[in-house]
């Protein structure tokens, strides 16, 4: 099994279609939607994590690309210096995704690296830079 993060792209005239349906059924994928942004009449985005056996991975992105959409797959990923951080909670006001945030309890901050979107904003906010991108695969 292998696991990876796209965001893909659809026309407008194509955000209609059951793509994510035909996905998960004649792909054997499982899908996770992490972020969409899909309206009539606009460029539609879908950032999931697509979990699945190698080749019907390629088989489904490629049906992706059949429909007339388009895809990204992540090729960076965040890390969190922990050890460094003082949980200031910079970097929680700009995170779009809700991977960062502050633990009501303790008021620590906490790092969802499933739900990271990659957008960098995080690291442009950290005053400390403890978070940091990291090119290649992620682990």
């Amino acid at each position: 099994m292998k696991k990876i993060k796209v965001t893909m792209y659809f026309p407008s005239n194509k955000i209609t279609a059951p793509v994510t349906y035909h996905l998960i059924k004649d792909y054997n994928l499982m899908l996770n939607i992490l972020n969409a942004d899909v309206s009539l009449n606009k460029i539609g985005t879908l950032v999931v994590d697509i979990e699945g056996e190698e080749k019907d991975i390629e088989a489904g992105l490629e049906f992706v690309k059949s429909q007339g959409a388009d895809y990204k797959v992540f090729s960076k990923s965040i890390i969190w210096q922990e050890e460094s951080c003082v949980h200031c909670g910079a970097c929680t006001a700009v995170c779009p995704s809700g991977a960062l945030t502050m633990d009501k309890t303790d008021w620590n901050l906490t790092f969802d690296k499933e739900k990271c979107l990659v957008c960098e904003l995080c690291v442009k906010a950290c005053p400390l830079k403890v978070m940091c991108v990291r090119n290649g695969d992620k682990a």
